[in-house]
């Protein structure tokens, strides 16, 4: 039997020629000049400038905290992109004004004294440990009704644990008729997510969707752009992670391996810090991605390419197919003496990996590339989630991370988000709550138990990534999310849990 991601046998995969996989796709349409300029700081005269309460180390002059719109991408006349496209929509420039307003406020006033009683069976412990913030959730404004839907879910999820999916069939069926489509209260919107995703499960349906056109990708950038407007949870990510590469791979010559990159936009902002910070600086960036990348590969290859003509710095993006990668492992990846090399790992290789064994040889093949660095974010709830010892315990932990997320969601948009909100949870969040349910079952290790055991030691994180950190929160004064250092983790937090979780790890 084929072992996905096996063990090199050869002490150096770092050969002088490699065979690069073919990634020319012609005959896909292409028409904009460039889609990368999309995610940007929230702008100053939006929000007020005085630093929240809510910071951990909020700073202390509107001044000292840095600019931004400066480490953050330029805004993208998006109009044009969109007539080039065909995509004429005049109603979403106005429905993405309304909704940048932001809370600083409770962003759940209403609260009523009704706690669910029998929530205890479905907790444990955590990496972090934090309480379970299921409690939290239902003790807002949830009726009866609700909280009734949720335990069915649960049940439905046992059914799984159980080998029972008869039983589970006729739960899902009955909750179909109370959960008819993703609206209510945070907790409610998620349930009717996680049970679209145990209904695909159950019927063999459940591969997380992909842009199958141009059209599609758009629209996903489009929502990608009005969360990042909205929330800070995505430029947290994205600040963390270059800010991290730059202090531990930052050379003339620096090669990236992502295994999730995406639509690579990202990477505007860590090519304009290159080109801000270096006179002449060569990036590779080498992505491992599925066989239904086609048509992302394409988009994100010419606008990287284009956006570092303008910055006047040269970039050369590379695609290994994922089967390919299974097969052959890094040997698939083409290096070059001289480069500095740093990995970008996500929960989305590991849910790919399946087992404890395949964890191990893939990180011990990592090792044998000697990075710099490797960099792995967790904006999945993924520490909680897999180390779940069932089935039911596992879509408990990724219902209450996606529970918070909607809930930070709702705080972001007080003033009302509309058609918006609903774009981004179906195609920001819906892919990744398929995944999430689908990899459930499975037992993994602790992912930082297997990063020690691979041989790598947690390497701490720049002060100045902290202080980014904190500035992006000063900017978007939403109360309830804070900065905090757990180990060698920066942890950006919405109600004692984690949304987004970066660590930094050397071989």
């Amino acid at each position: 039997m084929r072992v996905p991601f096996p063990s090199s046998p050869h002490p150096n995969p770092k050969p002088t020629t490699n065979v690069l996989l073919p990634t020319n796709t012609t005959g896909l349409c292409y028409e904009p000049t460039s889609v990368l300029d999309l995610c940007r700081s929230p702008s100053p005269g939006t929000v007020p400038e005085k630093p929240t309460a809510d910071l951990a180390i909020a700073p202390t002059n509107s001044q000292d905290c840095l600019d931004l719109d400066d480490h953050a991408l330029h805004n993208l006349d998006w109009d044009s992109i969109m007539k080039d496209l065909g995509l004429n929509d005049d109603t979403a420039t106005p429905v993405l004004k309304t909704i940048l307003h932001t809370n600083d406020t409770n962003p759940n006033p209403n609260q009523c004294d009704f706690t669910p009683s029998d929530f205890n069976d479905t907790s444990y412990s955590n990496g972090y440990n934090y309480p379970n913030n299921m409690d939290h959730l239902m003790a807002h404004d949830f009726n009866t009704n609700g909280f009734d839907s949720i335990e069915e879910l649960i049940r439905a999820a046992d059914c799984f644990d159980n080998n029972q999916l008869h039983a589970a069939h006729v739960i899902l069926e009955r909750l179909n008729q109370r959960l008819r489509s993703p609206v209510g209260k945070p907790l409610q919107r998620a349930a009717f997510y996680f049970r679209d995703a145990l209904h695909s499960l159950l019927s063999g349906s459940n591969r997380s969707p992909r842009f199958s056109s141009l059209v599609e990708i758009v629209h996903g950038i489009r929502a990608f752009k009005a969360f990042s407007e909205i929330s800070p949870i995505p430029m947290f990510s994205i600040f963390t992670t270059n800010q991290a590469l730059l202090d531990h791979a930052a050379s003339s010559f620096m090669h990236v391996i992502d295994f999730d990159i995406g639509l690579g936009i990202q990477y505007a902002s860590l090519m304009k810090e290159i080109a801000e910070k270096a006179d002449s600086t060569f990036l590779r960036i080498t992505a491992v991605v599925s066989e239904e990348f086609a048509v992302e590969s394409t988009l994100v290859r010419d606008n990287l390419t284009q956006f570092a003509l303008e910055l006047r710095i040269r970039v050369q993006v590379d695609f290994v197919l994922l089967r390919t990668f299974e097969t052959v492992s890094f040997k698939a990846v083409k290096f070059v003496d001289g480069e500095t090399t740093a990995v970008l790992l996500s929960p989305a290789i590991f849910r790919r990996l399946v087992s404890a064994e395949n964890v191990a040889a893939f990180l011990a093949d990592v090792r044998r590339v000697s990075p710099s660095v490797v960099l792995f974010v967790d904006g999945e709830g993924w520490t909680e989630a897999a180390a779940a010892t069932s089935f039911r315990r596992g879509v408990v932990s990724s219902l209450e991370f996606y529970s918070m997320m909607l809930e930070s969601l709702d705080a972001s948009t007080v003033g009302g988000g509309g058609e918006w909100v609903r774009r981004i949870e179906m195609l920001q969040f819906r892919p990744k709550i398929l995944a999430a349910v689908e990899s459930a079952g499975r037992r993994m290790p602790p992912w930082k138990e297997a990063f020690y055991g691979g041989g790598m030691r947690p390497v701490q994180l720049s002060q100045f990534a902290e202080f980014q950190a904190e500035c992006l929160l000063a900017k978007s004064q939403i109360r309830g999310f804070h900065v905090a250092k757990r180990q060698n983790e920066l942890v950006l937090i919405w109600h004692e849990r984690a949304m987004v979780a970066t660590s930094a790890w050397r071989c």
